[in-house]
């Protein structure tokens, strides 16, 4: 397991987060960032968060991204040679960057725990890496006023969140949509900024050509949240996923989900949810939305298994879980 454990104490300690998201970020890892900061300074603990360790005093380094915060990790680990360090790693660590980068590897080798945010991640570890690894649902907070909105009767809404970027296949449901029978009544709901020129000018082309795509651009959580809540499915077309945060907020919002079938997605939905689809297979996602606007059986089964995972993102699970992960670094 490396080193021993560090911490005589667990109580007021001083912990920096380092994600490579900047401020004002949102970014998934961002997202992650703040309400970690959040769960440990109820805990009562001091929280900082910054993109890179820059030598400030500190009891215990969490970092996001084992290859982008290499050299905090690094840096850190010098400097406070038995010191803890709990890494997370992120779907492109797990599913990309351990397997290329040896930058990534030495992170996970100096750290003391490490954090996944589903089971199957532990699949893709080295077993010397796996036995310090621990599994982390992220949570959701529920509010009510945000869950009372309904969708037009007009339509069937399907919701897309997310960053338009490559890795994401944005355009992947909106694509779908074209095969649609003309009869159909869903819109796609992107949600979602554009990180480069080009993919704003086809997320605008796309608008244009495709009357059941609407896009959004980025916009505040809470509308966001509206929005999803409001929808009939929710569409993660990923093709790569560490576990991704809305996949956790359409659970809790109890709405349906039809998601790509990677491990990021499976390992919280079960390879046995009937709304998996191969990664890029237009044709299975149009035939899956379909079937969920025309069965109500269908779209019922894929409702009632939503709900049965909620429990997984309660916030005193997750709490509950730092706080077990924080009584094994006390000596």
């Amino acid at each position: 397991m490396g080193r021993l454990p560090y911490l005589r104490s667990l109580n007021g300690m001083r912990i920096t987060i380092v994600t490579p998201a900047p401020t004002g970020s949102t970014h998934g890892n961002r997202i992650t960032a703040i309400r970690w900061a959040s769960i440990l300074k109820q805990l009562g603990h001091r929280v900082s968060i910054c993109q890179s360790f820059d030598h400030q005093r500190t009891d215990l380094l969490i970092a996001l991204h084992a290859r982008r915060s290499y050299t905090s990790i690094k840096h850190f680990h010098r400097q406070y040679v038995e010191a803890p360090i709990v890494l997370a790693l992120t779907g492109t660590d797990v599913y990309r960057d351990l397997k290329y980068d040896p930058r990534a590897r030495k992170a996970v080798a100096m750290a003391l725990r490490i954090v996944v945010l589903q089971p199957k991640a532990l699949e893709q570890l080295h077993d010397s890496f796996r036995a310090k690894a621990r599994v982390i649902y992220q949570s959701v907070e529920t509010d009510a006023r945000l869950y009372s909105g309904s969708s037009t009767r007009q339509s069937f809404d399907v919701c897309v969140i997310g960053h338009l970027r490559s890795i994401k296949d944005p355009f992947r449901a909106a694509m779908a949509a074209r095969l649609l029978p003309h009869s159909s009544r869903i819109r796609i709901r992107h949600i979602g900024g554009a990180m480069t020129k080009a993919m704003a000018t086809r997320a605008h082309s796309e608008a244009t050509r495709n009357h059941r795509y609407q896009w959004y651009g980025e916009l505040a959580g809470s509308r966001a949240q509206r929005i999803l809540a409001a929808s009939q499915i929710c569409v993660l077309s990923s093709q790569m996923e560490g576990g991704a945060n809305v996949l956790s907020e359409a659970i809790v919002a109890g709405v349906p989900i039809l998601a790509s079938r990677i491990d990021g997605n499976v390992g919280i939905l079960g390879p046995d949810y009937p709304g998996l689809f191969n990664v890029g297979d237009t044709c299975e996602l149009a035939r899956l939305l379909n079937l969920a606007e025309t069965d109500t059986d269908f779209l019922s089964d894929l409702r009632r298994r939503v709900k049965k995972l909620a429990p997984l993102f309660s916030p005193k699970r997750e709490r509950q879980a730092w706080t077990d992960l924080l009584r094994e670094l006390q000596v």
